[in-house]
């Protein structure tokens, strides 16, 4: 049969239904699986938009039935023949109804055994997916991860457009501003011994666009920061990013809520409902020693320091402290759960956050049961029953320890706990603002305070004479945007008045020349008139990590860096010729 040469397709694979019964057709794609038995041979073929079976035949085309036996895994092939009902349908695949008879055949393009197997669950390590990424992009799961990651993107962008924001690109080469993460430097070729910085985020930029009277700007913005890597955070990520003038914290609140209802609505069908509740910095860190906390389950904290403030068990007694403290929490009739050697276990994981010891109690037969009871008075034991209102088979886990220490490890104990007991409903969003932030932190190291956001988040009106006189107490106009326990966006409103500006330098340690030479060309853009502003910034790769129920970043992102931020694939970072370092004006240093 003579092969056509424009042999293109007229519909994807996995759109086949019923109603396309009697068509002619032509499907491309790369080849699932062949089976080839006696005289008919099976073809699954896949593209982006999922499966098809494809069968070919004897009785019709024994020289076509010859050339599809040739077929082997991941070749690319074109396919043309009539779609027809399948005899043994097959219920989990979309087009399970159906198949094509094939009347002519194609092989783009041979090719050999695969590394990893296309499919989801190839059991394999990250490192051999990582290092064929290419292949990994092919399985139904990142292409699925990456539909909905271009769907939401356009979602945003249409939403954006109907409230009249201006999409504007910021400059990637930029000023170093070393304030918080290591920035990348990109060394400048035509001025040597200078270098440029990759953006952590368009800040000042966007805060420029506002001086410039672009009241309503956003952008889809790359940024890039040399930390360490966890799960979900990568050296270079993507984030909506936003501003805003002549608005306070309400509004910004309220547009946002308006686009994360319209995004879950139209990528998942979940309704949002608004307003989405909030809780101030202080309430989340005392209920849950996090600033964002995950409320898909219960555990709130328990703050037990006041009992033990004049016990002779000095492990308790001596964390009572100004600074430090004894907190718990209660899983309600489930002390049958928790074996000793499953406690004993819990231990150990709480000790990687700093914790020294997990004291535990389980009341049963109306009996407070904990190895340390004996160390404790009756009245402690009886004031754990009472105000704790224990019932029957509940167990108390106790930490005490810093503030610090206590809220970061009870904090990661009631989620693995919450984990180990699949009380995690993944269908259910959990979303609350986290507001008042302090507007710094003292920095140990450094000896000085640091801003907890950036140094332009204005203070709170009511905190604003503290900023000199009482640093640590003053709440910031800051908020962030939690999703089942994880920080999705965060913004504030920033200080445009330059008398405020310096008082926040000032307590900063940072002096005038300093601030100038960090930030003198928006300070200096901030003397022609300033729009009161504020904005926020998504990360959009957590974004659609959350909605796609994802448990690693990377498989959010189509070509992403390992945890030691290198690509497998393409072997980056790597050596460059020395000419190259000679232009640069550079030598590397052994």
């Amino acid at each position: 049969m003579e092969i056509k040469k424009n042999f293109k397709p007229t519909i994807k694979c996995g759109k086949l239904r019923k109603e396309n019964i009697g068509n002619k057709v032509i499907v491309t794609g790369w080849t699932q699986k062949q089976r080839s038995l006696g005289g008919l041979v099976f073809v699954d073929l896949r593209d982006i938009s999922g499966i098809v079976q494809v069968v070919f035949d004897d009785k019709e085309n024994k020289e076509l039935l010859e050339k599809s036996e040739g077929v082997k895994s991941e070749y690319v092939i074109g396919v043309e023949g009539i779609v027809r009902e399948r005899q043994s349908k097959n219920p989990s695949m979309p087009t399970g109804d159906i198949e094509i008879y094939a009347q002519d055949l194609k092989i783009f393009s041979e090719s050999d055994t695969p590394p990893i197997y296309i499919k989801d669950d190839d059991d394999i390590s990250e490192d051999l997916r990582l290092k064929n990424r290419f292949l990994e992009l092919r399985k139904p799961y990142m292409q699925k991860n990456l539909k909905v990651r271009s769907k939401t993107v356009n979602i945003i962008r249409s939403f954006m457009e109907e409230n009249d924001f201006l999409e504007i690109e910021t400059p990637i080469l930029n000023k170093p501003t070393p304030e918080g993460a290591r920035d990348y430097l990109v060394p400048s070729r035509t001025n040597k011994g200078k270098f440029f910085a990759l953006p952590q985020s368009p800040q000042i930029f966007k805060q420029l666009l506002m001086v410039s009277g672009y009241d309503r700007y956003y952008q889809i913005a790359k940024c890039f920061r040399d930390e360490d890597l966890r799960a979900n955070r990568q050296p270079e990520f993507t984030q909506l990013d936003m501003e805003m003038s002549f608005v306070d914290q309400e509004d910004i609140i309220k547009i946002n809520e308006e686009l994360v209802k319209r995004i879950f609505s139209e990528v998942l069908d979940y309704e949002v409902s608004l307003p989405i509740k909030r809780m101030t910095y202080e309430e989340a860190m005392n209920r849950y020693g996090s600033d964002k906390p995950d409320l898909r389950f219960g555990f709130e904290f328990k703050d037990l320091t006041y009992i033990f403030e004049n016990s002779k068990f000095n492990a308790f007694k001596n964390n009572t402290k100004k600074g430090k403290s004894v907190k718990g929490i209660i899983i309600e009739g489930q002390s049958d759960e928790f074996s000793r050697n499953k406690i004993s276990k819990l231990e150990k994981y709480i000790k990687t956050y700093n914790a020294k010891g997990l004291a535990w109690f389980k009341y049963e037969n109306e009996t407070l049961d904990s190895p340390i009871s004996k160390f404790l008075s009756e009245e402690e034991l009886n004031a754990i029953v009472k105000d704790l209102d224990l019932k029957e088979k509940d167990i108390v886990f106790v930490i005490a320890d810093e503030n610090n220490n206590v809220n970061n490890a009870l904090g990661a104990l009631r989620k693995k706990i919450a984990e180990d007991l699949n009380l995690i409903n993944s269908d259910v969003f959990e979303m609350l603002w986290i507001t008042e932030f302090p507007l710094l932190e003292y920095d140990e190291e450094e000896q000085r305070y640091a801003a907890k956001h950036h140094p332009f988040t204005s203070p709170i009106d009511e905190d604003m004479d503290k900023l000199e006189t009482d640093p640590a107490s003053v709440k910031a106009k800051a908020y962030d945007l939690v999703i089942n326990g994880e920080e999705l966006g965060g913004g504030s409103i920033r200080i445009t008045n330059s008398k405020l500006q310096n008082k926040m330098f000032n307590v900063l340690g940072i002096t005038e020349e300093e601030a100038y030479r960090k930030f003198g060309f928006l300070l200096d853009a901030f003397k022609y008139g300033v729009p009161p502003h504020g904005g926020i910034a998504f990360g959009l790769d957590r974004l659609i990590m959350t909605l796609t129920d994802s448990k690693n970043i990377r498989d959010v992102i189509a070509f992403p860096k390992t945890q030691k931020a290198t690509c497998l694939l393409s072997n980056a970072p790597t050596d460059v010729d020395v000419k190259q370092l000679e232009e640069l004006g550079l030598k590397i240093i052994e």
